[in-house]
């Protein structure tokens, strides 16, 4: 992995854009005196000295006195464990809070729109905690699941097989080589040829989630129980005729 990359990770893990380059800096040049480290890192100076402080209150840097003046260092970069180990107390501490707030709201709120692969993702995992020990209904004949997020299908089905989410799926015949079922997973077929649609369906703890498999996907959640009772009914037509 090359110098940007890993500047990036650690963007992603909370690191500021000048902290990144910062510790990277001192972890490859070692101990050093402001100056030197803003130079190396073609930062600002006065941009530096913010950085660096921001560095020091993680934990990430230290520093030594030598001839009245500064000289930094980078922490054991095993730091970073503890650094993401110590953001997740922080969010355990206030979670509790956080979900008496969200339950609180949740209830107004009807329905909830998601744009682009991250906001797919999150409906995904809607189901798998909202059907736990429950069910999913799907009605899917485009197969973009599979195709779409390749990297984050292996995770649902484990996930649904984890949390013994059952499944019924109805899908086009011509998808049954690549389909990738769960272990809780029932398939069944249309019982004509269905033309590919964009649109998926999931049928779960009285929401209906709908994915528009479009360049870029979009979704909406309906929580809503008559909604969830008349698209179930419906299911439940298919199901009855589509084949095994």
């Amino acid at each position: 992995m090359d110098f940007e990359q890993i500047r990036e990770t650690l963007k992603k893990i909370g690191l500021g854009h000048n902290e990144s380059k910062i510790y990277l800096t001192l972890l490859k040049e070692g101990p050093s005196m402001a100056g030197k480290i803003a130079k190396e890192a073609n930062i600002d100076r006065s941009a530096s000295y913010d950085s660096l402080k921001a560095l020091l209150k993680k934990g990430l840097i230290s520093y030594s006195i030598e001839a009245n003046r500064k000289k930094f260092s980078a922490a054991n970069p095993e730091r970073l464990k503890n650094y993401l180990k110590e953001k997740e107390e922080l969010v355990d501490s206030v979670l509790m809070g956080l979900k008496d707030m969200y339950k609180s709201t949740e209830e107004k709120s009807q329905v909830n729109m998601f744009k682009g692969l991250k906001g797919i993702k999150t409906v995904f995992d809607d189901i798998l905690n909202s059907a736990k020990n429950g069910e999913n209904l799907v009605i899917d004949s485009s197969g973009k699941f599979e195709e779409k997020m390749p990297y984050y299908l292996p995770h649902f089905i484990k996930g649904l097989e984890k949390n013994k989410i059952k499944i019924r799926h109805i899908a086009r015949r011509d998808r049954e080589k690549t389909l990738h079922p769960s272990k809780t997973t029932n398939v069944r077929y249309f019982p004509k040829i269905v033309g590919e649609q964009t649109i998926t369906t999931n049928i779960y703890a009285d929401k209906v989630a709908l994915i528009l498999w479009t360049g870029v996907p979009e979704a909406v959640i309906i929580k809503n129980k008559a909604a969830y009772e008349a698209y179930k009914s419906y299911f439940e037509v298919l199901w009855a005729g589509a084949k095994k």
